[in-house]
Formats: structure tokens, C-alpha cells, sequence
């Protein structure tokens, strides 16, 4: 059976209007995309940021009648927007297909350097000698399957290959998923901590730790204000965006202990080198960015 399946482009200040409006029409799914491909920086706790161009689409069962619905649509929006025009809202039907199926074929396991791999729990990992971490793509916050997360993921690899995660303690600031928390204790690490200013990304890290066989006193999560002001870390890093990045580098650079290693990245290659003198003005012997896709990984040290 094919479905109906509403779009329109809107800006954020629209967004829940007509969510509501299509939810109250029967949509049995509602979707918020990106219009360009712009990043949305880092929010408040508790707060959905939407990009300024949305696009918001609406899927439908019942095919009939989508001109008077749309009537509807239009005289429902007048009454809770006056003033607003009403968004264009085009239609198409979509054939019927095993979406979930479908979706799961185009994630494959992945590898990370020369011992990772990242394992979505539908496949058997390809090699049982490598380090698999065992985390679905599609999840919020982070899955390894974007170049930042990609680029971090490699230089922990490249860090347990030259021998520097074993023993070690890693602090990672804005943990989203977990994702190079649980890596790097999977890679060598003795202990990890996690922050992030989202409850829902905590708990997302702590469901992943589960699922990787990681315990709580491995891998300890907190808010940022819970962690302790200048205790160092052999290993730190911060997968996050620029702004922040540049805003909190007092407080990143404070974590790095003497011979110390740093990662950053969530930075697009036009903000590198703002990120880099922010930590240079921290004490840090910066290197030389690692680019992929137009997205940046900045790394270095603090001298012994």
C-alpha cells in the first residue's frame, strides 16, 4: 500500500504549529530535517534547536482526500498564526516498502584505524581479534559514522597502537553517546569520565556502556558543573563545535595534564584555525589539523 506523505519548508518559530496541525489531520509520523546542511550549535540543556530552514514532513495511510485536507490545513493555520502565511505544503504518494529492512542494509559495520571496528548489533563482527564496539548507527548523538566522530575514533586507535591509552584515563567533554569513552576503554583505557549538559545524552552513554559490557566505575557520568575544576587527565578529548570549543578552552585545556594528549573536533575547516590559537593561548603544542569531508580534528599535548 502506498503512502501520503506531506513536506513543507518552514522556519523554527513554525515548526510546532504545524506539527500539531498534521498530527490532528491522522499523520501517523512526523520528521524534522535539516533544508541545507547547516550545524545546529550546542544548545541549552533541555532545549530542541531546529535549523532556520526546516523541512517538516507528515506521513499519511488514508490517501483520500488530500485537497479538502488541505483546505483544512490552510483555514486551521489562519486561526493559529493570523497574519502568518500559510506554508506551502506539497504531496506525493510513496510506495510501500520494508523501510526498516531497508535501512538496516545501508549500515555495515565500520572501521576505525587499525584495531576498531564499530559492530551494529544486526551483524556479527567481521573480526572477533579486533576491539568491536557494539553500537547501532542512527542513534542520537553520535555513532561513528560522521567524519568528526570517525576522526576521533581513529587517533584513540592510533593512541592504543603506540601504546599510549594503556593505564590511562580519559575525560570526555560532551559525550553524546559515549562513543569515545567506551572506545577508549575497549582500546586500553582504565577509567573513563563522561560530561554532557543533555540528560537524555547521559543516559544514552549509559545504555551504550551496558550494551559494551562497561560498568559504572569504569566509565563515570556527570554534568559539567559536577566535575572537579583543574583535575588533569592523561587524555582528553572534545567532540563537540567550535563555539564552545574556543568559549570553554580555559576550562578543556585546564583537564590536560603534563604530557597530556588532546583531541577536538565538531569544527568545520574555516573555524580550525580559531580553535587552534585558542589553545595555543592554553599552553598546548598544537599539530597539524586532520581534515575529512570539510570537518576538522585539531590535536596536541602539554609539555612534561
Amino acid at each position: 500500500m502506498p503512502w501520503l506523505q506531506l513536506k513543507a519548508q518552514i522556519t523554527p518559530e513554525q515548526a510546532e504549529t504545524l506539527e500539531e496541525l498534521l498530527l490532528a489531520e491522522g499523520a501517523t509520523a512526523i520528521t524534522l530535517q535539516d533544508a541545507h546542511d547547516d550545524p545546529v550549535f550546542e544548545p541549552e540543556r533541555g532545549t530542541t534547536p531546529l535549523w532556520e530552514e526546516t523541512v517538516l514532513t507528515g506521513l499519511y495511510d488514508d490517501l483520500e482526500g488530500i485537497e479538502t485536507m488541505l483546505e483544512r490545513l490552510a483555514a486551521a493555520w489562519a486561526e493559529s498564526m493570523p497574519g502568518e502565511p500559510t506554508p506551502q505544503i506539497d504531496y506525493e504518494l510513496i510506495a510501500d516498502r520494508d523501510w526498516e529492512r531497508e535501512w538496516m542494509e545501508d549500515f555495515q559495520p565500520l572501521r576505525m584505524g587499525q584495531r576498531l571496528w564499530i559492530v551494529p548489533s544486526w551483524h556479527e563482527p567481521p573480526d572477533l581479534d579486533a576491539v568491536n564496539l557494539h553500537l547501532d548507527p542512527g542513534l542520537a548523538f553520535g555513532t561513528g559514522t560522521h567524519p568528526t566522530t570517525a576522526l576521533c575514533l581513529e587517533w584513540l586507535d592510533g593512541l592504543a597502537v603506540d601504546g599510549n591509552l594503556e593505564g590511562r584515563e580519559i575525560l570526555d567533554i560532551g559525550c553524546g553517546s559515549g562513543i569515545l569513552a567506551i572506545a577508549a576503554l575497549k582500546l586500553g583505557t582504565t577509567g573513563a569520565v563522561g560530561t554532557d549538559i543533555d540528560p537524555q545524552a547521559l543516559q544514552a552513554s549509559r545504555d551504550n556502556a551496558l550494551r559494551n559490557a562497561i560498568t559504572e566505575d569504569a566509565l563515570r557520568l556527570c554534568y559539567p558543573e559536577e566535575l572537579d575544576d583543574g583535575v588533569p587527565f592523561p587524555i582528553v578529548v572534545a567532540n563537540i563545535l567550535a563555539g564552545p570549543l574556543v568559549e570553554l578552552a580555559p576550562m578543556i585545556a585546564g583537564h590536560v595534564a603534563p604530557g597530556g594528549r588532546l583531541a577536538l573536533s565538531g569544527i568545520l575547516a574555516s573555524q580550525a584555525d580559531d580553535v587552534l590559537e585558542a589553545y595555543r593561548d592554553q599552553g598546548l603544542v598544537m599539530e597539524a589539523p586532520a581534515i575529512r569531508e570539510g570537518w576538522v580534528r585539531l590535536s596536541g599535548r602539554r609539555a612534561d
